[in-house]
């Protein structure tokens, strides 16, 4: 049984390339990449680049930017990659906005919406699957500060509710890196940052951020900021 520990002090010093490559080859079909149509679309083109097969998917909120959408297809379109799209459950939907309205979390918080319309949907996709890559970084926030290149993921469980492997290529660079990468390759990449949006997720709770301001500060910004989490890479 691989040391998953010993793994990451092994590939800490990798790019994020060849971490890429070596999820893929060690779990070809049984492992995907987790694309929010931000910035990660790199792991996307490190993927491509591999020469490996490989698989991307997305969780469709219903409150997306439009941008973000037509960046889904760019995206399909560039690498020839069908995006596996995760859906919340239409009764769950309804009944928190029947309930509390379309805009409950500026009041109670977005941990009830996000674990409605992205945990959830997250969790199915992720019990199909053996490992997940995703776009994590250290410099992304104080809760992401110690992210390793690959873990045993604490959260989540994998197909036939095994243990499941989080690989995180990302980890150990920073944003600079990952747009002087984006830029390097030609890689598509979504609109919205053009606009000062750069951590971009649903258009209610994302906003664009000043000069100096932390990517972070764009999402949830009515929130603390030891809660800029949806609920996706929380630990147990």
């Amino acid at each position: 049984m691989t040391d998953f520990q010993e793994l990451a002090a092994q590939l800490a010093g990798s790019g994020p390339g060849a971490v890429v490559k070596r999820a893929l080859q060690d779990f070809g079909q049984d492992i995907a990449i987790s694309f929010s149509g931000a910035e990660d679309v790199l792991l996307v083109e490190l993927a491509q680049q591999s020469g490996l097969p490989y698989r991307v998917f997305s969780l469709d909120t219903g409150r997306l930017h439009p941008e973000t959408l037509r960046f889904f297809a760019d995206v399909e379109r560039h690498y020839s990659v069908r995006i596996e799209y995760c859906f919340p459950s239409h009764e769950r939907v309804e009944a928190l906005v029947r309930e509390k309205g379309l805009f409950s979390f500026f009041e109670d918080g977005h941990a009830e919406c996000c674990q409605i319309r992205k945990v959830e949907p997250l969790k199915r996709q992720l019990a199909t699957l053996r490992a997940w890559i995703t776009g994590q970084r250290k410099d992304q926030s104080p809760t992401r500060a110690s992210v390793p290149v690959v873990q045993v993921d604490p959260t989540h469980t994998g197909l036939d509710g095994k243990p499941l492997v989080k690989w995180n290529p990302l980890a150990n660079v920073d944003l600079d890196y990952v747009w002087a990468s984006i830029r390097g390759f030609e890689v598509p990449h979504n609109a919205l940052h053009a606009r000062g949006f750069v951590s971009i997720g649903c258009e209610p709770c994302t906003r664009p951020v000043l000069p100096g301001q932390h990517e972070r500060e764009g999402r949830w910004w009515w929130e603390r900021a030891s809660d800029k989490e949806c609920g996706l890479h929380s630990e147990k």
